[in-house]
């Protein structure tokens, strides 16, 4: 190895367990719950919070097999390391990273779009001169070092949790607008409502898709073997808690019917539950769709970067500045891609695409562990590890959401 190779600049490893789990929950939370809990409502009924639970159940197999594939491979561009490990095959993994950077970028500039929306309301700049400063800024962000990157998405989650939490601190008064238990657990309620239940968990799923994205900073991370699967679990039991609790009082402060016509809900929620304006919940919605953008640059920029080292993308992605100790080319190529999208195309269609390639990702990840595991590589002593059931579960499961997606299509 020449003297140049070994000098060459890394990735800094510096971020510990809590700032971690943070990351995971705003990615997760995202700006998800504050319109799904609508929709998820109007399928469900007075029952959405039981669709949330379920949801969670299903998300929870993945999820596992994600926290023993990262403490196994704790690599950058996560998802096409495990499915090369376990197919050797350099094509399917060069697939699995380029569904991970679709899905993040095409992600991001849907919300950039919604995100301009907001603040044309409050400043008065051409929407194209918005999605360029906002794109821009994020980009800056993310090129200037992981450490800012994470502080600052500490902080815009720390903002939409309190949103969350304030929703459950003005609506806990109001949780006789519940029916009782007995009513709810009915033989024939249940019935009535089962359709609905399913359906509304299939929705609800998506506010739980993001725990994902922490094993693509796997390199940045103090002790990842360790680090990586406690950060995976916390993200799903905290933002579970969350979604139940936050279900639970939207449907008992207002009629579900009315939740699911709302663009809203939470704002109509709070509302409802103080006869106050709850003008600044768009503010907290901005700062949603902040939080959102800046972790999928980051993420996709560590995907590209990730996959140089397996030979499936130029070298020049996998360049790390030596001052800010960041893959600034990648995340200047994944800004660029973000705000080029953003620009130049109505993006309802590829919001749908986004969610097909993130589960067909999930699916490759649990048919990647199942592949390990019967093959049977070793595990190192004391490192994280779920039974051949979980990965399978998580493959049945992932493939049971693709296929109602799939129906919904259908005329």
């Amino acid at each position: 190895m020449s003297m140049k190779s070994e000098a060459a600049p890394t990735l800094r490893r510096s971020i510990g367990l809590i700032p971690l789990i943070l990351y995971g929950v705003g990615v997760t939370v995202g700006a998800g719950i504050y319109v799904l809990v609508g929709v998820t409502a109007g399928l469900a009924g007075t029952l959405a919070p039981l669709s949330f639970l379920l949801a969670a159940m299903i998300a929870a197999p993945s999820a596992f097999s994600f926290a023993e594939l990262s403490a196994r491979l704790p690599k950058s561009a996560g998802e096409a390391v495990y499915v090369l490990e376990a197919f050797k095959s350099p094509r399917l993994s060069q697939l699995t990273g380029l569904a991970v950077v679709f899905a993040g970028v095409v992600s991001s500039a849907t919300v950039t779009n919604g995100a301009a929306g907001y603040i044309e309301q409050i400043l008065s700049i051409p929407v194209w001169l918005t999605k360029i400063l906002f794109v821009g800024s994020l980009g800056l962000v993310a090129a200037w070092g992981v450490v800012q990157s994470v502080a600052l998405t500490v902080l815009l989650t720390l903002i939409e949790m309190g949103g969350l939490l304030l929703i459950l601190a003005v609506g806990t008064y109001d949780l006789n607008g519940l029916p009782p238990l007995p009513t709810l657990l009915h033989p024939e309620s249940l019935s009535l409502s089962v359709i609905g239940i399913i359906s509304g968990t299939f929705v609800a799923f998506f506010a739980f898709i993001g725990f994902e994205d922490l094993v693509n900073m796997a390199e940045e991370v103090r002790e990842p073997e360790r680090t990586m699967p406690r950060a995976i679990g916390w993200t799903l039991v905290i933002t579970t808690l969350l979604y139940l609790s936050v279900a639970t009082i939207a449907v008992s402060v207002v009629p579900p019917s009315v939740l699911a016509q709302s663009d809203a809900p939470l704002a109509l929620v709070f509302e409802h539950a103080t006869g106050h304006s709850a003008a600044f919940f768009a503010g907290i919605a901005v700062i949603a769709t902040v939080n959102t953008v800046l972790v999928q640059v980051v993420m996709a920029a560590r995907v590209l970067y990730g996959m140089v080292s397996s030979g499936t993308m130029p070298a020049i992605l996998g360049k790390i500045d030596a001052n800010t100790r960041t893959p600034v080319i990648a995340t200047v190529v994944a800004s660029a891609i973000v705000l080029i999208l953003s620009l130049a195309f109505p993006l309802a269609g590829l919001a749908r695409t986004t969610t097909f390639a993130a589960l067909s990702v999930f699916l490759l990840v649990n048919l990647a562990l199942i592949r390990i595991k019967w093959r049977g590589d070793p595990v190192a002593d004391g490192q994280f590890t779920v039974g051949l059931w979980v990965p399978v579960s998580g493959a049945l499961l992932t493939t049971a959401v693709l296929t109602f997606e799939l129906v919904q299509l259908l005329p």
